[in-house]
C-alpha cells in the first residue's frame, strides 16, 4: 500500500474530527478507534496522535480558540472549520512539527472545505497562538 502524506492524513483527522463532533451533537455512543479505523485501515500513530491529544485536550483547544476569535465563538462555526482549528492549535501546541507547517496545513484544508472567511479566521488564530507562543 503507497504511503500516505501526512496532509492527507491531516484530512482523515479532520474527518474523524467532525464525524465525532455529530455524534457528539446527537449523543451517539463511538468508539474513537472505530471511527478512525472507518477512515484509515491501517493503524497510524500520527493519525491517533492527533485525535486522541485534540479530545484529551477539547476543553483547553476550545477556551484557546475563543481567546483568539474576536467578537465570536468557536461553537458557531460549522463542525468542519471546529475540527480543523483544534487540530491546529494541538499541533502548534502539542507536536514538534514546525509551527508555520501546522498553519499552512490548516489553511489548506480550510481552503478546501471552509469560506475565505473563516480561512482567513483560521489563519488568524494560529498565527496568533503561533506568536504569543514564541
Amino acid at each position: 500500500m503507497a504511503e500516505i502524506n501526512r496532509s492527507e492524513l491531516r484530512k482523515i483527522i479532520m474527518t474523524a474530527l467532525y464525524q465525532m463532533s455529530v455524534y457528539d451533537a446527537n449523543k451517539i455512543e463511538y468508539e474513537p478507534k472505530a471511527v478512525i479505523k472507518e477512515l484509515l485501515e491501517v493503524e497510524n500513530d500520527f493519525v491517533n496522535e492527533i485525535v486522541f491529544g485534540v479530545l484529551e485536550h477539547e476543553d483547553e483547544l476550545v477556551d484557546i480558540a475563543n481567546k483568539y476569535l474576536k467578537d465570536w465563538t468557536i461553537d458557531r462555526l460549522g463542525k468542519t472549520d471546529q475540527a480543523i482549528i483544534r487540530m491546529g492549535i494541538y499541533e502548534i501546541l502539542y507536536t514538534s512539527t514546525p509551527d508555520i507547517v501546522c498553519i499552512n496545513e490548516a489553511i489548506l484544508l480550510a481552503k478546501e472545505f471552509s469560506d475565505d472567511k473563516v480561512k482567513n479566521m483560521i489563519n488568524a488564530i494560529l498565527d496568533g497562538i503561533m506568536k504569543d507562543k514564541d
